[in-house]
């Protein structure tokens, strides 16, 4: 071995030793006219080492350095260092590698530098301590997962990545097929149809950390590639499927911090938007809609008199940081996310309000908002009148805009929301409903008798899991009965010859005796970067891309060559003009 210890490992057992390390130079000072410092750096930390100052190293210089370990008199103990009272005397240095200066400091202050410098120069980004930190968190994330899935009896199957298209999901990236010109593979969105084929197949309960690829627009959130957890099981409801991805998940959130959380509450979709305006709520803080429609049911103020639904939220002590630019500004943005228009109210010693509309609003409804709002001197009221959905809508992204703190911020917040709409809206072009999932999600069996009477009011036996306002995944019991899914592809406006052309290979297995089964999938991006106290997670991505997709230390994508797309039989327009 080139080394006996890790840079990290020496403590004051170790004194008296000779030991040899390798890493790279992250300091060197110097002590007087012979001597000089180095402090030798790889994952695990650093050493200091006490060497001649004829030695030439420099930072980022890689060496191996042999000596003693040595212990520190009281008064140069390094108490902020793990190796802080040792250090390595009588040292020889051998230099493996020379190094240019690097284009930013691999220390705290590379967190200010631009992120397209980082991700340019990713190879030396990574050599710092967050970064390290980082990859480690998602080590430790998968390997517990897939310890967790495996202790529970599942077992782990790698689907194609080549695969047929289904453009009825997220944007997708195509593969041409070169023996087959003019036809194309998609690389998977997910493993779904895959997963339910091996539950047709027999395997009972599989699970994969799994790569899947969505030509959508990145952000904090979402890379054109993600990892995630994708798992499905035989012969179960809905609370074994959320039981088996709570162990994984409560597992790795345990392996990385060493605190086990709670059990995860439940709560329907329609109690999350009713009390939170959105189906990935943040539990981390109050600030709850308010139901206010009562208030005004007999209200004179048009703007309020029409509407099918009334709601609030509270500021607490906000009248005072809002000034009439920033509730201006807040306005603008609920017109932006789908209302008419936004009230707000500041609340007053004397029982009134603050407000460009108080004079609209009669006595006895002002002191019934403030009963309502247990609200106070300073308080600010933020008021939607809207149809229900976007009332609601509207005020959880308020509601996030102006309380909801970094999602990185502890503490961690879980939460299941259940019992989606099995249909969304209506598609303009069909006049038919819209999966709220996708067409093979199970609807509640409660509600079987609803589906072509009333399919709007139909809900689905689909689950997501939440943290800390995050979306880390989503799952659903699914249609294993052939006659319950033509009756939801009829609701659909897919008629069975379409519905054999577009998964007729997915469709036919069905016919051999499928059994019950569900399943869920999990961002492993999300969670470890909300478990190392990110709040984005490219910063727990080895390479990841920036938000504009191009990628600043390979150029990709790029052109290729004329003879390849010949090959491909691939011709390119002319630019557009």
């Amino acid at each position: 071995m080139m080394r006996t210890h890790l840079c990290g490992e020496l403590r004051l057992e170790n004194v008296g030793q000779t030991v040899t390390l390798a890493g790279w130079v992250n300091r060197r000072r110097e002590h007087g006219e012979h001597l000089a410092f180095v402090d030798v750096r790889d994952h695990s930390g650093i050493t200091q080492a006490v060497v001649d100052n004829d030695v030439d190293v420099r930072s980022e210089y890689v060496v191996r350095i042999t000596g003693t370990v040595v212990a520190r008199t009281p008064e140069t103990v390094k108490t902020n260092l793990a190796t802080g009272e040792i250090e390595l005397h009588d040292c020889s240095i051998e230099v493996l590698s020379a190094a240019e200066p690097p284009p930013f400091p691999l220390d705290e202050r590379a967190d200010d530098v631009d992120e397209m410098v980082r991700l340019k120069h990713r190879y030396l980004d990574l050599r710092r301590e967050r970064m390290q930190r980082n990859l480690r968190v998602r080590s430790t994330v998968n390997s517990t997962i897939r310890n967790a899935m495996s202790g529970q009896g599942f077992v782990e199957v790698e689907t194609p990545m080549l695969m047929p298209s289904t453009p009825e999901g997220a944007r997708e990236f195509l593969v041409p097929s070169r023996q087959r010109p003019g036809n194309f593979y998609a690389l998977p969105q997910s493993p779904q149809l895959y997963k339910q084929l091996l539950m047709v197949g027999g395997l009972d309960r599989y699970f994969q950390i799994a790569r899947c690829l969505r030509d959508e627009d990145l952000r904090a959130d979402r890379q054109y590639e993600f990892m995630q957890l994708d798992m499905e099981m035989s012969f179960v409801d809905v609370d074994d499927v959320l039981a088996a991805v709570e162990i994984s998940v409560l597992d790795a959130a345990e392996a990385v911090t060493g605190v086990r959380p709670e059990a995860v509450p439940r709560i329907s979709w329609h109690e999350a938007m009713e009390t939170y305006g959105s189906d990935k709520p943040d539990l981390r803080f109050g600030m709850e809609l308010v139901e206010l429609t009562p208030v005004f049911s007999e209200t004179g103020f048009n703007a309020f008199s029409s509407a099918e639904a009334i709601k609030g939220i509270k500021v607490e002590g906000g009248a005072a940081d809002y000034g009439r630019n920033k509730l201006d500004g807040l306005t603008d943005e609920a017109k932006s996310f789908g209302a008419k228009g936004m009230v707000w109210l500041k609340v007053q010693g004397d029982g009134t309000f603050d407000s460009p509309v108080a004079k609209f609003i009669s006595e006895s409804e002002t002191a019934a908002l403030i009963e309502t709002f247990s609200a106070v001197d300073g308080d600010l009221l933020l008021l939607i009148a809207d149809d229900w959905m976007t009332t609601c809508e509207v005020l959880g992204e308020l509601r996030n805009r102006v309380g909801r703190p970094p999602v990185s911020e502890g503490p961690y917040k879980y939460v299941w929301v259940v019992d989606f709409p099995l249909f969304v809206g209506v598609d303009s072009a069909t006049g038919r409903p819209k999966p709220g999932h996708h067409a093979f999600c199970h609807p509640h069996t409660d509600d079987l008798d609803k589906l072509e009477s009333d399919p709007m009011a139909v809900r689905a036996w689909a689950y997501d899991l939440v943290l800390n306002g995050w979306e880390l995944g989503s799952g659903s019991i699914r249609i294993h009965e052939p006659d319950l899914q033509r009756r939801v592809f009829e609701i659909l406006g897919i008629d069975e010859e379409e519905a054999n052309r577009r998964f007729g290979f997915f469709l036919e297995p069905f016919k051999y005796g499928a059994p019950p089964h569900g399943g869920f999938a999990y961002g492993i991006d999300r969670l470890s970067a909300i478990l190392a106290g990110e709040e984005s997670i490219r910063e727990v991505i080895a390479f990841p891309k920036p938000q504009s997709g191009l990628d600043p230390l390979t150029g990709a994508p790029g052109e290729v060559d004329e003879s390849q797309l010949a090959e491909l039989g691939i011709r390119l327009l002319p630019p557009a003009t």
